[in-house]
Formats: C-alpha cells, sequence, structure tokens
C-alpha cells in the first residue's frame, strides 16, 4: 500500500522525533511538503580528499579525527569568539598535518564536537600564515555502526531555505522520507508513451525521489528534465487550453481600409520589411471573425509603436474602439503625444487616461473635445476601473506585456465583445520562452531596425575611468547633443557598496558645471516625472541621471550617450532595454558600461554588449546564464512558479510539452481524467495561484 504524501513527519521511520518537531513548527509538517521543497542544486560530495591536508579552491570531503576543541572569547560580548576544533586525517598522518575547524560566535559547538570523535567533513581549505583552516564547515559525527553518511560522502541537495528551517534539518527530513516511499507512491501526470526514449524506466515516484537523493549525477540530470517536462506539460495543457477557447469564442471582423492606407503614407518614413510583414499579419488576424490574439516582440527603436497605430485603425474603421494600455505614466503619454501628432489629422479622436489624473481630481485629456466617444484610448491600467472611457473595445493593445500580469490582460480584455489582442514587448524572446509565455499567442518578430536609426558602439571601461568619460561626455554636450548616467539605486544603501543616483547627481552636477543636469527616479511624483522629462525632450536639461525607470519606452532621439554604472549588477536583457534608449536619432551613440576595476568575471560577462546589438542573440545568452528572470518579468503573475525555469532553455524539452499538451487535449478537452486531478484547476482558471505538482 502506497504512503499518503499527507503523512505527518512525526510518522516518518528513522527520523529523529525532535527533526519533526522543529520541521512542523515551521509549516513543513508532511511527507508532500518535504518532498516538493525541490533543491535548487546539489554538491559532489563523493569526491573524498587524500590523507593530505592543502589549500584548495574547491571544497572537498574529509574523513577526520577530533584532536582538541575549545572556545576562544573575544571582547566583553557574550558568545562573542569562535569554537575551534583541531583535527588529523583518519589514522593519522605521516606529515603530523593538523586542521582547524572553526565555527564564529557559535560556543554551543563545544557540545556537539568533541575529543577522539570521527568526522566527515565538507569545505575548503585555506591557510593563513601557514595554518591550514576550514571556517564553517559542513560536517556529520560518524558513529561506528553507521555504514553511510547523509550530508557527506554522496550527491548532496543543497535547498533554499526560509527563516526556522535549517539545512541540515530538511535534508535529514528528505532522506527518511525518500528512504521511507515505495516505487508507486504518486501517479504520473505524463501520458506512458512520454516515458520511452530518453525516459524509458523513469516516472513520476522515482524522479521525486532522485531529485533528493540521486545515486549518479546522470540520474540526477534525468531526474530534474523528467520533472521539468511534466512541469512544462502543465503550463502547455493551459495555454494549448486558452488558444483554443479563444479561436472559438465568437469574435467581431475589422477590416483595415482607407484610414490605415492614409496613416502609412502620411509617415515621414518608410515602414521597414519586419514591420510591413507584421501589420499584414496582425491586419489579416483582424479580419477573421474568430477573435485575433497575437504577440508582436522586436529589438528595442525596431518600431512596434507604428505597427500598433495602423491597427488600431482596422478597429476604429469597423465602428469600435481601440485602446493602448502601458505600464507607466511616462510611456502612456508618450504614445498620447504620438498618436495626437499622428492620427489627429486623419480624423481620429484620442484620449489620455492615467492614474494620476483621476487621483487629483482632473479630467481625461481628450485631443479635441471633452464630449463624444473618444475611437482610441490610451493609459496605464487605470484604464481596467474607467467604465465610461472604455466600453466597445475591438482591438485591445498591450504594451511591454511583461510588466502586467495574466489577470490585469484579462481583466482589460472582458470590457470588450471578445475583442482583438495585440500584446507586445521589447524584451526579445527566445523561441522557448514564447512558447512557454505566449503559447497561446501567435508571434510577429520585427527583426529589423529603421534605416534612420543611429549606430550604437558599446564599451566596457572600469570605474577608475569616470573622469576621462567625463571629459568625452562634455564634448558630446558642446556639440548639443544629451546623455543618460544611469544608476542602480535612489539614495545610498550602507549593505550595496553602490553609487545612487541621488549621490551621483551631486558629482555630475560638479562635473558638467556649464550643463543642466536633471534628475529622475521612481519616487517622484507622476508629475515629478513628466515635468523632468518635458525638459529633457525639450533639450532644457543637457545630461539626465536616472535609475532604471527610464527602461522602457522613453524616446528622445537627441540623446545618443548612456553612462550606466555598475552595470555588473544588470542582466545582460535588462542593460539592452537601457541601451535601447539611445540610438534612436541619426546620430551615432555611445554606450558606455562602468564596472568595478580588476571585475574579469563581469567584464567577460559584458563583452557580447559589445559585440552585438542584437536583442535577440543577447536575450539567448542571458537565458543560458542566468535562466529566465527577467524575460519572465510578471508575466507569470497569477501561476505557479516554474520549479525548472533553467531548462527552459531546452529547446527540444519545451517543444516535447507541447507535442503531449496538443495531444492530451485532442483526446480528452475537458481533462476529465483522474490523472488530472491535482492541475485541472490550474489549466481552466486563469486567475487560479495553485502550484503543480499537488
Amino acid at each position: 500500500m502506497a504512503t499518503p504524501l499527507s503523512t505527518t513527519l512525526a510518522d516518518v521511520p528513522g527520523l529523529p522525533a525532535r527533526t519533526a518537531s522543529a520541521l512542523a513548527r515551521e509549516g513543513v509538517a508532511t511527507i508532500q511538503d518535504v518532498l516538493l521543497w525541490i533543491p535548487f542544486r546539489h554538491e559532489d560530495r563523493t569526491r573524498a580528499a587524500d590523507s593530505v591536508f592543502q589549500p584548495s579552491a574547491q571544497p572537498a570531503c574529509h574523513q577526520v579525527t577530533v584532536t582538541k576543541t575549545g572556545n576562544k572569547f573575544f571582547g566583553k560580548r557574550r558568545g562573542a569568539g569562535m569554537f575551534e576544533a583541531q583535527v588529523e586525517p583518519v589514522g593519522g598522518s605521516a606529515m603530523g598535518q593538523l586542521l582547524t575547524l572553526r565555527w564564529w560566535n557559535m560556543p554551543y559547538m563545544s557540545r556537539v564536537i568533541a575529543e577522539g570523535q570521527r568526522l566527515a567533513v565538507y569545505g575548503r581549505i585555506k591557510e593563513w600564515k601557514g595554518r591550514l583552516s576550514i571556517d564553517h564547515p559542513e560536517f556529520e559525527v560518524i558513529e561506528e555502526e553507521e555504514g553511510e553518511t547523509l550530508h557527506t560522502g554522496r550527491i548532496t541537495p543543497v535547498y533554499r531555505l526560509r527563516s526556522g528551517v535549517t539545512q541540515k534539518a530538511l535534508r535529514t527530513a528528505a532522506w527518511h522520507v525518500v528512504r521511507s516511499l515505495g516505487d508507486d507512491f504518486i501517479g504520473d501526470l505524463l501520458p506512458r508513451p512520454s516515458t520511452a526514449g530518453e525516459f524509458a524506466g523513469w516516472n513520476r515516484a522515482r524522479a521525486l525521489k532522485a531529485v533528493h537523493f540521486a545515486p549518479t549525477m546522470e540520474d540526477l540530470e534525468k531526474a530534474r528534465r523528467y520533472l521539468a517536462l511534466e512541469e512544462f506539460y502543465g503550463y502547455q495543457l493551459r495555454v494549448v487550453r486558452r488558444r483554443r477557447a479563444v479561436l472559438e469564442a465568437g469574435g467581431r471582423s475589422h477590416t483595415a481600409g482607407e484610414l490605415a492606407r492614409d496613416f502609412e503614407k502620411a509617415l515621414p518614413f518608410e515602414m521597414t520589411g519586419a514591420q510591413k510583414r507584421s501589420l499584414q499579419e496582425i491586419q489579416r488576424d483582424m479580419a477573421c471573425p474568430a477573435p485575433m490574439n497575437r504577440l508582436l516582440h522586436g529589438d528595442v527603436g525596431s518600431g512596434k509603436t507604428v505597427v500598433a497605430f495602423a491597427a488600431m485603425l482596422g478597429a476604429v474603421e469597423s465602428g469600435r474602439q481601440a485602446a493602448l494600455m502601458a505600464p507607466t505614466q511616462i510611456l502612456a503619454e508618450q504614445h498620447f503625444q504620438n498618436a495626437r501628432r499622428w492620427l489627429e489629422p486623419l480624423g481620429v479622436n484620442v484620449a489620455l487616461r492615467t492614474g494620476s489624473r483621476a487621483e487629483e481630481g482632473g479630467v481625461e485629456l481628450f485631443s479635441k473635445t471633452s464630449s463624444g466617444r473618444s475611437q482610441v484610448v490610451i493609459g496605464t491600467h487605470a484604464l481596467l476601473h474607467d467604465e465610461n472611457l472604455v466600453r466597445d473595445l475591438g482591438l485591445v493593445v498591450i504594451d511591454e506585456q511583461h510588466k502586467f500580469g495574466v489577470a490585469q490582460r484579462a481583466r482589460l480584455i472582458r470590457k470588450g465583445d471578445t475583442p482583438d489582442v495585440l500584446v507586445m514587448t521589447a524584451t526579445p524572446i527566445p523561441r522557448t520562452l514564447t512558447l512557454t509565455l505566449y503559447g497561446d499567442l501567435d508571434v510577429s518578430t520585427l527583426d529589423e531596425r529603421p534605416k534612420e536609426r543611429g549606430k550604437i558602439t558599446t564599451k566596457v571601461r572600469p570605474a577608475s575611468r569616470t573622469d576621462e568619460a567625463a571629459e568625452f561626455l562634455r564634448a558630446q554636450l558642446e556639440q548639443g547633443r544629451q546623455a543618460y548616467l544611469v544608476y542602480p539605486l535612489i539614495e545610498e544603501s550602507e549593505k550595496l557598496d553602490v553609487t545612487a543616483a541621488k549621490k551621483g547627481h551631486e558629482e555630475w552636477t560638479k562635473r558638467l558645471p556649464h550643463f543642466q543636469v536633471g534628475l529622475l527616479h521612481g519616487r517622484l511624483s507622476a508629475e515629478e516625472k513628466e515635468a523632468v522629462m518635458r525638459d529633457f525632450r525639450a533639450g532644457r536639461t543637457d545630461a539626465l541621471v536616472s535609475t532604471t525607470v527610464i527602461e522602457v519606452g522613453v524616446d528622445v532621439p537627441n540623446a545618443n550617450i548612456m553612462y550606466i554604472h555598475h552595470a555588473e549588477r544588470y542582466g545582460l536583457a535588462q542593460l539592452h532595454q537601457l541601451r535601447g534608449r539611445i540610438g534612436r536619432g541619426e546620430h551615432t551613440s555611445y554606450c558606455v558600461l562602468f564596472i568595478p576595476d580588476k571585475d574579469e568575471e563581469a567584464k567577460e560577462r559584458l563583452a557580447i554588449m559589445e559585440e552585438t546589438t542584437d536583442g535577440f542573440r543577447i536575450s539567448e545568452e542571458d537565458l543560458r546564464r542566468r535562466g529566465p528572470g527577467d524575460i519572465l518579468g510578471k508575466a507569470q503573475s497569477g501561476q505557479a512558479p516554474l520549479r525548472f525555469s533553467e531548462l527552459l532553455a531546452d529547446t527540444r524539452l519545451v517543444r516535447l510539452a507541447r507535442q503531449l499538451a496538443e495531444k492530451t487535449l485532442d483526446a480528452d478537452p475537458l481533462l476529465k481524467g483522474a490523472r488530472f486531478a491535482g492541475i485541472r484547476a490550474f489549466v481552466f482558471q486563469d486567475d487560479d495561484p495553485q502550484a503543480m505538482m499537488q
């Protein structure tokens, strides 16, 4: 009989009662609580070091005997000091070597470790003044009758912890839980055919046990890939089901006509081939009775807004409203200004709706009149709450989709009668993430830069060259150009050695005494932000010190310089987004990424920024190095967090999950099968936050 996952830890054979009680006090009470606490990494502690102690860059396991112990105290504060244990290799050492194990401010260790004990220790040996030591090593007391160790001498799981839960307690519980479970303690979610080929002989039970304690690294990798496939399969069930539901919903046809053609003719530039292709794809979808559900993504500066406005005119010509929702007021007002410039001459009525206007008792800013229905409505998330302004949506355009959650997107869509939906992002998304995050959408890609865009030269430089950079900046400003000076924080932090934006503003004001230096950050009110940006756009401000609030959508063609301080603290994708604020005019642009002196790791990681301005290549590299964190953004809001997100870079695994989901929904559209009981709500309810793998 299978052991129920609801079994309390107190009933797990062999698990010390004190460990079970300690975990239960922290909310870790059942087998399921432990089993689904997936390790975030593993350490190969199977390699035992030889009997000679020597400094090493890599940690290793050592079998030792304790020869001497004692506490050393410093100062008057109680407990301030360290506990030391001198050890020698088991069996002694011909060289008479000793190793010191040290635990700082932990005097109680004298009750745990005693002379004569045999220990298995794991850590990195350091040498200082001829003395060898390991600080805070992982260790295990080896009893004579014990045949194996738990924390050392094996492929050892390492868990992300929360307050009150210790690594050893959780690992001990996982060890006893895994040993207590049989081979069929849980049913499979994946269809049986998927266990052929790479996963032959694997099932959910085996994978869950091996992901904690695997006999080999090969088994561990296979377990993680199996569970990742299962997780991706659950998400693909959701996006495929959502895609099919949209296609089955009744919609209305929106056909582009003279208005859209007049718009394109009136543009002061020719649309790129990618823009024309994407617009044709969008207009073809909008002309169909089934509602459009499409993603438009492309590199920074590739011209998504122009395509979006042209698409919105299709809804207007069909007698319905079009709405564009942006993540910030700065971006919403910028879109509004562009819409007035491009759409008003065509006779289109445009309105702006942002939260701050309503909060201060203001009225929406209509382009020509405050009466009558607006044909194009632009705003922030405040659009979600305006029942009067947004009434008959034919097209919803959501800019920077990853800044919004699934529930916000769904709420705006529900304001129309199954409107067409176009979501946009300037974050180039690798194919695997497109399938996972936007698998319910068709995809249009802008992979060309407009010809009128200037070239961007990027260099990684040590922070010590800031004075040299200031001279170059002054020369550019004297020629009439403008600059962004980006910092990662608003104010100084005692914990982070980072120059804050406010201090940076003071420093650059001194370096540029004959120029106007502005300051922009997230703590300013909406009106203050707009005033700062208005001065910068008008050229009254020469250099703008800013946090990453400028990351999305700010468009000042005359700005051709960007200095990013502490660039090592940013992901590649975010750096590329920031860099996209320059190179928007005809002048050659320059982006300098400042990093700490002699930080070779940061220099190597950021080298790709010097090599290319191709956002798709950069996003692939960011995914490979960091996982999908920045790219995911808030796209998973209202969804379970991905436990194996780093494997999203595996195209084959994601595509296999998609194929399995398609076949499953073909055979069982409502997922009535018993194996879907745990994820049925997740698949069918967009706002359900419950995790899978229940």
